[in-house]
């Protein structure tokens, strides 16, 4: 069958939108029809070689839609299931799903190789392979993935709203919660107010904190922070620093999580000196794999015990964590539909990633048409 989607063919080209084959499902795969996708920085971080996946490649990796056709041997769906999928397969079996940690899956290794867990490919165009993001290749109104990346969800909750839950929401919320481990009355600081940022706030919050302190220079960044449950907002990690003090009487903040859009040397720097004695820095954001960004005192982090750790996924398993987090909204406790700042087209998908690095957006979603 034949499928338009938003592909990149090399580091710093635009997205282009064009019409793909794509093959029918294989063991254990499944087709779906995607009816959202959020327009994560992720992506984008692609076409600026912070990441560097095989090209061509089909983006998008955080997407809703459902299922139209399984293939042989699928056992979790059927068609017409409502499906979210997390950019992390979890086959369910590996040292790393049997121990529950399932955001760590040995699947995962070849996200950025953009095939099936076979090694082939399901989408093609002028005689090469196309590999899909994350194994899932969301700006396309169909694709087929692995079984291993899809979880069912309930069939009133809009898809629209859905596909938020496969990537930022989980990846935030479990930074606060389960990474930093916040607990009732911390003092949270989260450096960087995005799609993963806002949420790492919700999940403080969630958690207890007394205090969460939201850093980001841009204002409307801070104001939507404070909506999501920031006691505090500031423009600099400067401010972030002394404001943290005076709340905690000179102790310093309990944990720290560095969400920005690329993590470099200063804002870590800056989280490790703001957090107290026994703090923990929690880094979520990504930068060029080849750059070293954390340059620490060893000696400082031995004497006042401090922790720097990374987390992937947030921490959490994403069969599980995406329902739950679902259940969460549909109980008026985490907030999903006021994340969406804008909607777009599927040919806007530029414009769309224009205004992500504008600052113009909390996040953008494409509705697909069909």
């Amino acid at each position: 069958m034949r499928t338009r989607a938003g592909v990149l063919r090399d580091a710093g080209k635009d997205w282009e939108v064009i019409e793909l084959e794509l093959d029918a499902p294989e063991a254990e795969e499944v087709l779906v029809r995607w009816v959202a996708s959020g327009l994560c920085h992720s992506d984008e971080h692609l076409r600026h070689g912070d990441l560097v996946p095989r090209f061509p490649v089909v983006g998008g990796h955080e997407g809703a839609g459902i299922v139209e056709e399984v293939g042989p041997g699928v056992t979790r769906l059927k068609p017409g299931d409502h499906i979210v999928c997390s950019f992390l397969p979890a086959c369910g079996h590996c040292r790393w799903c049997s121990t529950g940690q399932q955001n760590l899956c040995d699947l995962g290794a070849g996200i950025l190789e953009g095939s099936m867990p076979d090694g082939t490919f399901r989408m093609h165009a002028e005689g090469q392979d196309f590999g899909q993001m994350c194994m899932l290749g969301t700006f396309s109104q169909y694709a087929v993935v692995s079984q291993a990346s899809a979880v069912k969800i309930a069939d009133d909750i809009p898809l629209e709203v859905a596909c938020l839950v496969g990537c930022g929401v989980p990846t935030g919320w479990g930074s606060a919660v389960y990474a930093a481990e916040t607990t009732p009355g911390d003092t949270i600081v989260v450096y960087g107010i995005g799609g993963i940022g806002v949420n790492a706030v919700q999940g403080a919050r969630h958690a207890g904190a007394t205090n969460v302190i939201a850093v980001d220079p841009l204002a409307n960044k801070r104001e939507m922070a404070e909506q999501f449950g920031a006691t505090h907002s500031v423009g600099s990690a400067e401010e972030a620093m002394g404001l943290a003090q005076e709340l905690t009487s000179g102790v310093g903040a309990d944990k720290a999580l560095v969400t920005v859009d690329v993590v470099d040397t200063p804002v870590v720097s800056s989280a490790f000196d703001t957090i107290r004695k026994g703090g923990r820095v929690v880094l979520v954001g990504l930068a060029d794999p080849g750059k070293v960004t954390v340059q620490l005192s060893g000696a400082v982090m031995t004497l006042f015990q401090k922790e720097v750790i990374g987390r992937l996924f947030g921490g959490g398993n994403p069969h599980y964590e995406i329902p739950k987090l679902l259940d969460l909204y549909r109980a008026g406790t985490l907030k999903l539909d006021e994340l969406i700042t804008q909607r777009y087209a599927l040919d806007e998908i530029n414009q769309g990633y224009q205004d992500l690095l504008d600052g113009r957006n909390l996040r953008g979603v494409i509705v697909h048409e069909h």
